[in-house]
């Protein structure tokens, strides 16, 4: 299935401005928490974990719905480089959507810790506890976690670079509601 739009779907694009809020707001999160010790700390961490599993989630989400909903072409005058460039930031972008949270997961897990969404609601261990697992994990989580940013700051430029420098409505494809553009000016077939 092809899209002609010039749009991405409305879901595409509602997702995907609720996730750029998500992933920022979970990118600071984790720079507080690392640079944190206090209690502040302990309420930052009773954060991230249901803002990662809520990312996981929709991350699926929004695949699934790109999958059954392809993006809109990038321009035809745009050099190969770039559009082989576009289309595998975006699926690193999805990768690491998806990697960090499991990864994150996978690390408290190891180290024994609860993943806990809420008071009550306790997610199972996906892996065995492991301190070893854990130091592993917990370097691979901050090294994805600069991926994401580099990744995240990278996908901004080109995003800027399309909208304010290129005009060609890339970044307007994906903005949720966009502007109609008024018909011109018709003349008046009876003025006299």
């Amino acid at each position: 299935m092809k899209n002609t739009t010039g749009l991405f779907a409305l879901p595409a694009r509602v997702l995907h401005w609720l996730m750029a809020v998500m992933i920022l707001a979970m990118l600071f999160i984790g720079i507080g928490m690392v640079s944190s010790v206090s209690e502040r700390h302990a309420w930052l961490l009773r954060i991230h974990k249901p803002l990662g599993i809520a990312i996981l989630l929709l991350a699926v989400v929004r695949l699934a719905v790109r999958l059954r909903h392809p993006p809109p072409p990038l321009p035809a005058d745009l050099p190969t480089l770039q559009k082989l460039a576009a289309r595998a930031s975006h699926w690193l972008l999805y990768a690491l959507m998806i990697a960090m949270p499991l990864v994150g997961w996978a690390m408290l897990s190891a180290g024994g810790y609860p993943v806990m969404l809420s008071d009550s609601l306790r997610l199972p261990a996906i892996f065995p506890t492991n301190a070893t697992a854990f130091a592993i994990l917990r370097h691979l989580h901050t090294w994805l976690a600069m991926l994401l940013f580099l990744t995240f700051l990278a996908h901004l430029g080109a995003a800027l670079y399309h909208g304010l420098i290129r005009r060609d409505g890339v970044l307007a494809s994906i903005a949720v509601h966009r502007r109609e553009t008024p018909a011109p000016p018709q003349a008046d077939v009876d003025a006299r």
